[in-house]
């Protein structure tokens, strides 16, 4: 989404961040897809290329193809912007799969993206549905347009009770450092990234 526009990596991003990254940046903007990418990644935590191809088509929803040649390049470049790894696991089908995640740099700067825009972009769907909406119904006739608006309406009230429903409840039980209290913002964490403290020791 994002209107199109390019998001500067280093507005509003904290200092240890910027340090991090610095070296990193050549150029210091992501485009919208760049961000969409890291986006899915965040929300699928670990991801192979194979199935981030797959889940970013569902999201643009037939309007974009992704293909591996436009994918894979993006994310080697956001991995030596410092914004993205990856580790290798084996899978049960055969060869070693890699698989992407955030960097602690790329969370926060997501994080942030995301909270400072969060309810321009609301506003922007909106706009953009009933923008939408309303040219479709005019495509049709005249005399059709009653009916197809009730259907647009129908449609529309589905759509947003299924966007609903989908955001998790339990998004607000976060994992947290014993030792320090610092969110734990990957589940398979085995060390806190702040204290270092061991997370498999409920003791600490």
């Amino acid at each position: 989404m994002w209107l199109g526009k390019f998001l500067d990596l280093k507005e509003d991003i904290p200092q240890k961040i910027k340090n991090k990254l610095s070296k990193h940046l050549v150029r210091k903007k992501l485009t919208p897809l760049e961000f969409t990418i890291l986006e899915n990644i965040f929300n699928s935590k670990r991801v192979s290329g194979y199935d981030l191809i797959h889940n970013l088509n569902e999201h643009f929803a037939g309007t974009w193809k992704a293909r591996s040649g436009t994918i894979y390049p993006i994310l080697s470049k956001l991995k030596r912007k410092g914004l993205l790894d990856s580790v290798a696991k084996k899978s049960p089908l055969g060869p070693q799969v890699k698989l992407y995640y955030l960097t602690e740099a790329g969370e926060e700067i997501l994080k942030t993206k995301v909270n400072k825009n969060f309810l321009d972009q609301l506003k922007f769907i909106k706009n953009f549905l009933i923008e939408l909406s309303s040219i479709y119904i005019r495509s049709f006739p005249e005399e059709q347009r009653e009916a197809v608006t009730t259907k647009v309406r129908n449609s529309v009230r589905n759509t947003l009770d299924t966007v609903i429903n989908a955001i998790p409840l339990n998004i607000i039980l976060e994992k947290r450092c014993p030792r320090c209290d610092m969110e734990i913002l990957r589940d398979d964490s085995r060390y806190c990234s702040n204290c270092g403290a061991d997370l498999r020791d409920s003791n600490q």
